[in-house]
This record gives C-alpha cells, sequence and structure tokens, in this order.
C-alpha cells in the first residue's frame, strides 16, 4: 500500500509538472512516466484491493518546487527518493513478481530524464556560479575588512552596497562582453543571470549589518559568514541535484575559498587601521 499510494502520487506530480514544462519533448516524456507510474499504481492495486487517494502536500511541495527551481531540479529530487525505494523492490520481489519489472522500469526513468530535461536555466549556470562565487569571495572580504576598520553596521552596510552594486554592473558587462567576443547570441541572457545571482548575493550579505544596531559590528559578521555557508551549501545542493555532480568537494572548497578570503581581509582591516592610524 505504502508503494502504490507512491506511485499515484508521483503519476499526479510527472502530470501536474508537465502542464507548465516548456518544450514539447518535455512535456511528452514527463507525461509518459506519469502514465507509468500510474500502471504501476494499478499492479499494486490489484495485490490491496484498495483505491488511494494521492498525498496532496507531496503534490503541492514537487509543484510548488518545479515552478521556482525549475522541473529539473524538482523531478530529479523526486527520483532520488525512488533511488531509496530499490530495497523495498527487492524485499517483496519473491511476493510479488510484478515488483522486479517496476523496479526496472523505475530505472529506465532516471535515464529517460537524464536524457530529456532541457532547461533554459541550467543552460546558464556557469554564469550564476560566476555571479555567486565573484559575490562572495570579493563581498565578504570587502566587509570582514570593513567590519574591523569602521566598527559600525551602518558605515559597513553604506560602503558594502556601494561597492556591490558597482561591482554587478561591473561582473553583468563583463560576461555580456565576454559572450559578444565569443560570437554567442545569449549574451544578454547570461549577463543577466550573472548579474541577478551578484545581486541577490549582495542583498543577503549586506543585511546584517542593516538590522543590528551600529555597535554590534561583530554580531552582524558572524551572521554574514553564517549566511555565506548557507547560501553556498544551498546553491551547491541545487546543482548537485540538477546536474548530478558531487556536493561536498564542491561545497568544502566554495566555503575555505569564501571564509579564508574573509579571515585575510579582516586581518588586513586590523593591520590598516593600526599602521594607518584612521579612527572613524
Amino acid at each position: 500500500m505504502k508503494m502504490q499510494h507512491n506511485e499515484l502520487t508521483e503519476s499526479i506530480i510527472y502530470e501536474r509538472i508537465a502542464r507548465f514544462a516548456k518544450g514539447e519533448e518535455n512535456k511528452q516524456t514527463l507525461l509518459r512516466l506519469a502514465r507509468e507510474e500510474y500502471a504501476h499504481y494499478q499492479i499494486w492495486k490489484s495485490y490491496s484491493n484498495k483505491e488511494l487517494k494521492p498525498n496532496k502536500r507531496k503534490i503541492f511541495w514537487y509543484s510548488l518546487m518545479a515552478r521556482i527551481l525549475g522541473f529539473t531540479f524538482a523531478v530529479k529530487l523526486m527520483e532520488r527518493g525512488e533511488e531509496l525505494a530499490q530495497e523495498e523492490y527487492e524485499l517483496l520481489a519473491s511476493e510479488v513478481e510484478e515488483s522486479t519489472a517496476i523496479r526496472e522500469q523505475e530505472e529506465e526513468h532516471e535515464k529517460a530524464l537524464l536524457g530529456m530535461l532541457d532547461e533554459e536555466r541550467l543552460q546558464y549556470v556557469g554564469s550564476m556560479v560566476l555571479g555567486l562565487n565573484d559575490a562572495l569571495v570579493e563581498l565578504t572580504g570587502s566587509l570582514a575588512g570593513f567590519t574591523f576598520a569602521m566598527q559600525n553596521t551602518r558605515l559597513i552596510a553604506l560602503s558594502g552596497l556601494i561597492i556591490g552594486i558597482s561591482a554587478t554592473f561591473s561582473m553583468a558587462s563583463s560576461e555580456f562582453l565576454a559572450a559578444r567576443s565569443e560570437g554567442r547570441t545569449d549574451a544578454l541572457k547570461s549577463c543577466t543571470y550573472t548579474g541577478i545571482a551578484y545581486l541577490l548575493t549582495v542583498i543577503i550579505l549586506i543585511a546584517p549589518y542593516l538590522i543590528f544596531p551600529t555597535a554590534q559590528y561583530i554580531a552582524a559578521l558572524v551572521c554574514m559568514l553564517i549566511a555565506v555557508v548557507l547560501i553556498i551549501a544551498g546553491f551547491t545542493y541545487y546543482i548537485s541535484v540538477a546536474q548530478d555532480q558531487p556536493f561536498k568537494s564542491h561545497f568544502l572548497e566554495m566555503a575555505v575559498i569564501s571564509i579564508g578570503v574573509a579571515v585575510v581581509s579582516f586581518v588586513v582591516g586590523v593591520l590598516a587601521k593600526k599602521l594607518l592610524g584612521v579612527d572613524i
């Protein structure tokens, strides 16, 4: 009954996502998967002799995720759950003959999904990574350096905002010119993805300095560094699911670089204040 319930729910999720997925090939493949999942539901139903209702919460959650984060991410994340069910199929094989065929078809689902999904936003992951990495490294270092040099959250936020907005336009225009020099026709889209990723990172990292009182600059710095780790973890997880890349190695690499730059910049801020004798 657990397997039956899951197959019914996932068949509806595939059908819902197919309604707004772009590309006729994507739609048809998702609908095919929906039909196959429903056929599996009917097989389990022949053994349980019970009509079940789908998990509406799961349907809503994955449909929402597909709209916000893209159907590639949502569907592949759901397929990861099917990987965990492989052991259950093996346990049922001795009692239910069809379970082996269902398991093989579920494995085909993964191959079909990998081969058919072609989503625009994933074509520009490189541009988003460029904007995100550059913003994390550059702004984390700048804010850490400003924190001790200025010791005032409002001044730090002001300085970071000026640098962040200027750097956003700089990164976006550089990506545009680089794409044009390569003869690409998607230069505008590429620079837009880069700029958006950079700007969102700027807003998130500066937010703690706007929230905390002027004297609590250390608390703002700690929150900013926590935000850096969370951004890296979230984006790395997204890429690991959508593009089947390893999570741990990418996360550690980005985190070590960003936090390392922040530590060095903080030390630079301390030394610069002492050597220059500037007291703001």
